[in-house]
């Protein structure tokens, strides 16, 4: 079975009418469709599969990451390059490249002087003392305007970077219909939130540091190379009353100190790639458990949960300790190398070329120079050393947004040659099923048989089971399921609306949340009093240019009669109610639905709904009727006359007859 069906099958186990509100379907923006309800949060679609925390156990069963650096790098330069910002990134990058060479020419230009000035300090030659401490002052102004340069420079590539990439995500992962289908992804489609935030940051930061820094450190290499070259001809050996020179005596002595401390760095902290992966996986696992908590903080101390809560909470505290404890340990391994090699880099140079000035055929100065240009390339060569932790910080967060970008590339979840509901726009603008069959990834049969027709101008009560699959039926509608067989012929799409079981109010003003989706400015003011008011919401007409969090401060009720709110304003022709007034008792109910028979009097309405008084709102009833393979969906019967009594009936018929 594919990933997508093994989650969820997991997550919605019998009951494929999970409390989940039915997404919006695909529409263009701006249109009547606005009223289309997104989902909540993608790790709450499919409770167990990809909204539980990833507990200690299930950590040490899960299968060992498989890191593919080119494959990740060859994904964002297929997929970055067509991404808005991109020539933005690359002018910052290329003008950092340019002062980053006139820093090495000024680097290399104080090195010269470091020699200059030792040797008349060495001469004690007091004039030429003070002519190269005006020389020294010159060239740190030029090094300072070219260091602030490369920091401004560096950091606007870091923010440039991360929004580059966070744009790109955020415009792929908003893509109709995506971030419903993302919850099926599995481990890959968890937490988009860390990914497209938490992620993008590191990646931004960790790519614009790395980046300069190996490039400063490859310019480096090159503009003090040659100046070791030269000076390790100075460095001669006393052999048996010989001079003896090994050419580039000094550049192969830091190149083999180099590598021989890469090499152990590698060997020690090639652990800790894998483990930073694993750490910030815990850490979005963490939060969005937090998060959770937070906000069904009243259904938690309803219940009397949070020891429950706390058990799995600390479980999942656990599992990010234990990372971090691992981590700790590798980092510390790692601490022996890269700082045991960096306090003998104070002495190796001096060590190397003693010989030299101690035989006389190095001056003070001449010791100073070739120490400093073999620090310079030492330092260079050893850019491994210094930044492996953060190399497997950014080598860990670009295998997580490459992942996460590619889960995005691997939606629709049909499998290759599977069964799949096909749609089309119906020719004369009624919605009609055809042999509809709804079934789960894993191929169980949810619905058997839907065929039926829906003209405009009805209102349609589909009723059944709990289970039975009627919000599955109206996921299908708005193409959210793919998964079944059959046709689903409907009106165009900017033309529907739907109403899932839970509102969903975006942050922001109140007005924002009245007309959401459009713009807060589409209706006037008197359009949204009215509405308001019209739906017993006229007290919220003085909180409307308020900031809150809406979904908290409203209750249900008031919720659902703000979604029959958008629907008075936007007018859309067909309307599809997923028990959009479970929450309303019946004068509420009675007066939103009366919307249908006067301002909405042309909107075609089906409904999904228990409530026995739903149907005197319809004008035919279907239900979900169970059957040997699945459910089908037939006209329900009208309700039969009790008996009468026989005499009463011989009674009727004499009176008839007469």
């Amino acid at each position: 079975m594919s990933p997508f069906g093994q989650a969820i099958k997991r997550g919605m186990k019998t009951d494929v009418e999970s409390p989940v509100p039915p997404p919006a379907p695909r529409v263009p923006p701006g249109g009547v469709s606005g009223l289309l309800q997104p989902v909540p949060p993608v790790a709450a679609i499919v409770p167990l599969a990809a909204g539980k925390p990833a507990f200690a156990e299930e950590i040490a069963a899960a299968p060992a990451e498989k890191f593919n650096l080119v494959r990740d790098l060859s994904l964002f330069a297929r997929v970055l390059r067509r991404a808005e910002g991109g020539r933005l990134v690359l002018a910052i990058y290329v003008a950092s490249i340019a002062v980053t060479i006139a820093n090495m020419l000024a680097q290399v230009r104080l090195n010269v002087w470091n020699g200059q000035f030792f040797d008349a300090v060495g001469r004690k030659d007091l004039s030429a003392f003070i002519h190269l401490l005006w020389t020294f002052i010159a060239i740190i102004a030029v090094l300072l305007a070219l260091t602030v340069a490369q920091t401004f420079l560096q950091e606007r590539l870091k923010f440039r970077l991360r929004e580059w990439i966070a744009r790109h995500l955020l415009v792929e992962w908003l893509k109709p219909m995506r971030i419903y289908q993302l919850s099926f992804a599995g481990l890959y489609g968890r937490n988009p939130d860390q990914r497209i935030q938490e992620d993008t940051r590191l990646l931004g930061d960790y790519s614009a540091d790395l980046g300069c820094g190996i490039v400063y450190s490859l310019l480096q290499i090159v503009a003090f190379v040659g100046v070791l070259w030269a000076l390790s001809a100075q460095v001669t050996f006393q052999v048996a009353g010989y001079q003896i020179a090994i050419p580039g005596y000094m550049v192969w002595c830091a190149l083999a100190y180099a590598l021989i401390g890469s090499a152990l760095t590698w060997l020690v902290g090639r652990p800790l790639i894998a483990l930073n992966g694993e750490r910030y996986a815990r850490e979005a696992e963490f939060r969005f458990a937090l998060v959770r908590v937070n906000e069904s903080g009243e259904s938690i101390a309803l219940h009397g949960g949070e020891k429950d809560e706390r058990r799995h909470l600390e479980a999942a505290l656990t599992a990010v300790v234990d990372t971090m404890r691992r981590i700790s340990s590798s980092l510390a391994q790692l601490t022996w190398i890269t700082s045991g090699t960096g306090w003998l880099s104070l002495v190796v140079p001096i060590l190397v070329a003693s010989p030299a000035y101690f035989g006389g055929a190095l001056s003070l100065g001449g010791l100073i120079m070739v120490a400093g240009a073999f620090a310079q390339v030492q330092g260079a060569m050893r850019w491994f050393v210094d930044n492996f932790s953060r190399l497997a910080d950014w080598r860990s967060a670009i295998h997580r947004v490459a992942r996460f970008r590619e889960a995005l590339d691997g939606l629709p979840a049909v499998e290759a040659g599977s069964p799949e509901i096909k749609r089309a726009l119906h020719p004369e603008g009624h919605l009609a099923f055809d042999g509809v069959r709804i079934l789960l990834p894993d191929g169980h049969i949810v619905i058997e048989d839907a065929s039926v027709t829906v003209t405009p101008g009805e209102r349609v009560l589909i009723v059944g089971e709990t289970g039975a699959g009627k919000s599955t039926l109206f996921r299908a509608v708005a193409g959210l399921w793919p998964w079944g067989a059959g046709t689903i012929l409907t009106p165009p799409l900017e033309t529907m609306a739907f109403l899932p079981q839970r509102p969903y109010l975006p942050l922001g003003t109140l007005r924002n949340a009245v007309v959401y989706p459009s713009p807060p400015d589409a209706f006037s003011d008197v359009e949204v009093r009215q509405a308001l008011q019209r739906c017993d919401l006229g007290t919220l007409v003085a909180k409307l240019d308020k900031v809150d969090r809406w979904d908290k401060e409203l209750s249900l009720g008031e919720q659902e009669r703000l979604a029959f709110v958008r629907l008075l304003l936007h007018k859309p022709s067909w309307v599809f109610l997923d028990e959009a007034t479970a929450a309303l008792d019946e004068d509420s109910q009675r007066r939103v639905m009366s919307l249908f028979n006067e301002e909405l009097k042309n909107t075609t309405v089906l409904s999904i709904g228990h409530r026995p008084d739903l149907a005197a709102y319809h004008t035919r009833t279907l239900q979900l009727v169970h059957g040997v393979d699945g459910d089908r969906l037939r006209l329900k019967p009208a309700p039969t006359p009790p008996p009468r009594r026989r005499w009463l009936q011989q009674l009727g018929d004499w009176l008839g007859a007469d």
